[in-house]
């Protein structure tokens, strides 16, 4: 995937992106993060072409994603967000969403890598189990995990984690992260973070501000620049401590 000098507004009078340039070669991990209003998550509204860029372009294997159809660049892109869409139906179902002639063998399949096959299967109704509007009877951990079988089950060569723990207590997050660590290795992978200890293991970290990457490296490098990001990780840990002295 490569950002060639991508600009985009919303809006013409107000820019969001400002000559925006990276690349995600094949099989690796890049991971976005930033405050409020850097321009992060409007990346991966691009990418799944909700909108166009209005400069520059996008390429995967080096074609403009306007070259393509919106049906074939989805379907190559799987995508984990912060707030999960499940459906008032089965847990089968919802799974089977990202791959509906699926077979039952692997909807279980896509369900034990999301370790949440024993958990269904524990329940009454196992897989037949209702979930609710949007999912209200299961926990957010649960939820996510059905979002990552379902994103497993469609088997896409690209993968996005748009903010996919931060709506997580930090023990569950941390045992998702495990798991969206594991799918995403020797895929194409694009995460927008907010909790930076969910991505001190990205091949490449961008640091955005006000609609630009205004620092680049490892998590190793980005500590040993002193920067922005290390401003950023120095708060998060000063919050974690605190979280965890009042637990």
């Amino acid at each position: 995937i490569v950002f060639d000098k991508v600009g985009f507004a919303y809006e013409p009078s107000r820019d969001i992106l400002h000559d925006l340039s990276f690349t995600v070669a094949a099989g690796q991990t890049v991971a976005v993060v930033g405050a409020s209003g850097a321009g992060k998550f409007t990346l991966s509204r691009l990418l799944f072409r909700f909108y166009d860029v209005t400069a520059g372009s996008i390429r995967i294997n080096g074609v403009d994603i306007r070259d393509y159809t919106q049906q074939s660049v989805r379907e190559h892109i799987g995508i984990v967000p912060q707030d999960t869409v499940l459906f008032n139906d089965t847990i089968a179902y919802n799974i089977a969403y990202g791959q509906p002639d699926a077979t039952e063998a692997e909807v279980f399949q896509a369900a034990r890598a999301a370790r949440i096959h024993d958990f269904v299967m524990g329940l009454p109704d196992g897989y037949r189990t209702q979930v609710g509007e949007r999912g209200l009877k299961l926990s957010g951990g649960e939820k996510q995990r059905v979002a990552i079988a379902r994103t497993l089950l469609k088997n896409p060569p690209i993968l996005i984690f748009d903010e996919a723990t931060s709506a997580l207590d930090t023990r569950t997050e941390r045992a998702i992260q495990e798991e969206l660590m594991a799918i995403s290795a020797h895929r194409t992978t694009l995460m927008i973070a907010h909790r930076l200890s969910t991505i001190v293991e990205a091949d490449l970290i961008l640091v955005m501000e006000a609609g630009r990457i205004i620092e680049q490296g490892n998590h190793r490098d980005l500590l040993q620049q002193n920067g922005r990001y290390a401003q950023m990780w120095a708060m998060q840990q000063a919050d974690m401590a605190t979280d965890t002295a009042l637990v």
